[in-house]
């Protein structure tokens, strides 16, 4: 007698990097299975549940996705339900003995176990290979996984353990395929990008490993995600300079500018080696667009210390920025600090930064006005053409939309166009 496959249902929350790892994931359970692979809450035979587990905020969204489908399972509607990721990685025993109805869970280092248990391929995993979701001409690449940094706030090295680069050659390979495939950007993702070949190579090779990947045949962007300020290999900037292939575009979370905020946070910097920093990457490479990431209200920051972030920002007119309130995480060194600043005043300061950046940011889109830039194009809506500059990443940044009635833009490819309009976070442009 015949019997359908079960069907399989990897939900995944949470950033760029658990994605990534849930691909791998679907690759090794495809065949086993009729797999689905989402952020939605899906209902199916077995589901895998990818948490994230950052910021208290995060972890609330994930435990009410557990208990949807703990929910979902006593009801009939799921027969299997495995929790996996970051969450687990922090806060296992407690899942557990509050979670019995859970068949399992497992950290990210525990995936080809997962695999096992579910009957997967096993080589497949082992090998890296992934089964992608989102734009196919897109794709993000891990080049390590864990991280050596002692931020005070932070909760990634209790989750993803230690820094573990991946070897050289089999990067370089991951992104040959990805080529192959018609991938025509690759963001090369990691919790801190700087750091890669140090426990391998006894040096930091970002550089080197740059280099080799833009001289790849076919390949068309390369963007870099999370590169750490303190310690920077300043000789990675004559490669983003140097390289065509290399956005010219960094994401340097910078978190304060403050140095009593700096050195409660263990960012391992001041504010002036900050600055010569900025200056040495304006410098070094022409028209960089930066993105950074702070946080605001983080204990003992006073009103004194945010109006010094305020007047940096003002100053140096970074491109694209992030902000986030203060979570006061169990586990992290800051938890040991009074959270002092109260959540009214967090999200005031919240609010100021996001508005002066809001000013800023459309100050900078105006200017793009009569320039023409190359697009890669996302997607297509009827008459309209979206798609990003080199300036952009995917998900966070800017988009560019183009009216586009001949339809003379295609998605997955790069094409010219001129900007003719400009929002806060938004570029209008036309065909060239």
């Amino acid at each position: 007698m015949h019997t359908r496959p079960l069907k399989l249902h990897i939900a995944t929350l949470g950033c760029s990097k658990n994605l990534f790892d849930s691909e791998r994931l679907a690759a090794a359970l495809e065949s086993a299975y009729t797999l689905t692979h989402s952020s939605d809450l899906a209902t199916a035979d077995i589901v895998v549940l990818n948490t994230c587990g950052f910021i208290d905020r995060a972890k609330k969204e994930s435990v009410e996705a557990i208990l949807h489908y703990v929910r979902e399972k006593e009801a009939g509607r799921v027969q299997r339900l495995y929790v996996v990721g970051c969450l687990v990685g922090r806060d296992r025993p407690t899942l557990q003995a509050e979670l019995p109805e859970v068949d399992g869970f497992y950290t990210q280092a525990e995936f080809d176990r997962l695999v096992e248990v579910l009957q997967g391929d096993l080589r497949r995993y082992l090998l890296g290979e992934r089964r992608r979701t989102g734009y196919p001409h897109h794709a993000y690449l891990k080049i390590s996984e864990g991280c050596n940094r002692k931020c005070s706030f932070c909760a990634i090295p209790l989750m993803r353990g230690p820094h573990q680069s991946r070897p050289f050659q089999d990067i370089v390979e991951e992104a040959r395929h990805l080529i192959d495939e018609g991938v025509r950007e690759i963001s090369l993702i990691a919790q801190d990008l700087t750091y890669y070949g140090i426990d391998l190579y006894g040096k930091r090779r970002l550089a080197d490993l740059l280099e080799t990947l833009a001289s790849l045949p076919g390949i068309g962007w390369l963007r870099l995600h999370y590169a750490y300020p303190a310690g920077f290999p300043l000789e990675v900037l004559d490669v983003i300079r140097e390289a065509p292939a290399i956005c010219k575009y960094l994401d340097l979370p910078l978190q304060h500018i403050a140095d009593p905020i700096l050195r409660r946070m263990r960012r391992g910097l001041s504010r002036a080696r900050t600055e010569a920093l900025l200056h040495t990457i304006r410098e070094k490479v022409p028209g960089i667009v930066l993105r950074s990431t702070f946080i605001v209200g983080f204990p003992g920051e006073t009103e004194a210390h945010f109006e010094e972030l305020l007047e940096f920002l003002e100053a140096y007119r970074l491109e694209r920025v992030g902000a986030f309130l203060y979570s006061h995480e169990e586990g992290t060194h800051s938890y040991t600090y009074a959270d002092d600043v109260p959540p009214r005043i967090k999200k005031q300061r919240y609010r100021r930064l996001m508005t002066l950046q809001q000013r800023l940011s459309y100050e900078w889109n105006t200017d793009q006005i009569g320039r023409t830039v190359t697009l890669l194009v996302d997607e297509r809506q009827g008459d309209l053409a979206i798609g990003r500059t080199q300036y952009d990443a995917l998900e966070v940044d800017n988009l560019v939309y183009v009216h586009d009635p001949d339809h003379r833009l295609s998605v997955g490819h790069f094409h010219p166009v001129r900007v003719v309009d400009a929002t806060e976070y938004d570029l209008w442009a036309e065909p060239v």
